[in-house]
């Protein structure tokens, strides 16, 4: 019984140091991004906490309104259901909506329905065409903003004439109301609009910035007079900080679809990724082109070339070409030796019978040794190594 020995095998696992040197750039870009993503999100956090909440003394907060109102004698009252917001509307209720366009079209047209005849006033502040065409019918939101903040009012509104000048810049509107007040204009579309109701008395006001109730803006231009005036007309104010957790949002009678529950700008975010990935796959590409013959600049030992191929074939795990290039090159040497000519070196018909005359035996024993199919494991590549040096031995000695 023959034993074969199994050669050592060498590894080929990258080590760490080749891991670390591979990955360190991405490494650093990866981190890079979270530590500004972190960074953004602070300030954001920092910056907009308590935005448009009366009770917040933060820059985008606006308790400095609800206290100037109070020494005015109205009442400041913060809601964040649409039920509570609905109870609330009434002939002596100015109701602001701090945020329409965060509620869902069933929400925009059960408030609607609530304020109409309620004789009161409606303040929706920042309104998209999103929400204002069904919070005020007959308004429409401009696509593009203003591009200046503080505007003159050019108006017959009484509260824009005392108030002069003020930061309204924002979204614009247009309006079939002929009734209507159009003031503060940005190329001739009017940033602040109040709609008289059909009956009961009250009226819509459309106001196309959050600016002037800010904390930190109310003591420019006209802004603390502008905010006064327009929501201390009623002796009591209902804040409405529209909430995602309202029930009245999940409402069985309108379904979003997932493109409607992803936040704005997601697909110029997608396009930006998909660009960047184009450019860093553009940038790692191999560039394959034609072979091009050149002279090693040192000599390799033949050992050495055997060795390297030989980890190639065993990383890629083809043991058919490897194999198939052991037998080749068996079939190579045995021809000479046995007067077959090498074009017809890998010819069964014609090397067989060659070595069966040089050799005891059945030559039909040959033909799965020198033509047969591939190995099925190592141990079997392994056996037909050896099996190919002894028969080539043989035919040496004989």
């Amino acid at each position: 019984m023959t034993t074969v020995a199994t050669p050592t095998s060498t590894s080929t696992a990258p080590t760490g140091r080749q891991v670390w040197t591979r990955t360190r750039g991405i490494a650093l870009a990866v981190v890079l991004i979270l530590v500004a993503a972190v960074a953004i999100a602070a300030v954001r956090s920092t910056t907009r906490h308590g935005e448009l909440d009366p009770r917040s003394a933060d820059p985008y907060g606006s308790r400095a309104v609800a206290e100037l109102l109070a020494e005015r004698g109205v009442s400041t009252r913060v809601v964040t259901t649409l039920g509570a917001a609905r109870a609330a509307a009434g002939r002596e209720t100015t109701l602001l909506v701090a945020v329409p366009d965060l509620l869902t079209h069933r929400q925009q047209s059960q408030l609607h329905a609530a304020t109409a005849a309620a004789g009161g006033r409606t303040v929706l502040v920042a309104a998209g065409s999103r929400s204002v065409e069904r919070l005020a019918p007959g308004v429409t939101a401009d696509p593009a903003t203003s591009g200046d903040s503080t505007l003159a009012p050019d108006c017959t509104l009484p509260e824009a004439r005392r108030a002069g000048t003020a930061d309204t810049g924002g979204v614009r509107y247009t309006t079939t109301h002929l009734d209507a007040d159009s003031c503060y204009p940005s190329k001739r579309l009017a940033t602040l609009l109040r709609i008289p109701a059909a009956s009961g008395g009250g009226d819509t006001v459309v106001l196309g910035a959050p600016d002037i109730l800010y904390n930190d803006r109310l003591d420019e231009q006209g802004n603390a007079s502008l905010a006064l005036q327009l929501l201390g007309s009623r002796p009591h104010l209902v804040w409405y900080l529209p909430s995602l957790s309202d029930a009245s949002a999940t409402g069985t009678s309108e379904r979003k679809s997932f493109f409607d529950l992803l936040p704005s700008g997601w697909l110029w975010a997608t396009l930006q990724l998909f660009i960047a990935a184009a450019l860093a796959a553009f940038w790692r590409a191999r560039r394959f082109g034609p072979l091009v013959a050149e002279k090693l600049p040192v000599a390799i030992r033949a050992s050495e070339a055997t060795e390297g191929r030989a980890r190639l074939y065993r990383k890629a795990n083809a043991r058919d070409r490897a194999a198939a290039a052991l037998r080749t090159a068996t079939r190579t040497r045995l021809a000479p030796l046995v007067g077959v000519p090498l074009a017809q070196a890998h010819t069964p018909e014609t090397l067989l019978p060659a070595l069966s005359a040089h050799l005891p035996g059945d030559g039909q024993a040959l033909h799965p040794l020198l033509f047969g199919p591939p190995p099925g494991d190592d141990a079997a590549l392994l056996a037909l190594t050896d099996q190919l040096d002894a028969l080539e031995r043989e035919v040496r000695r004989s």
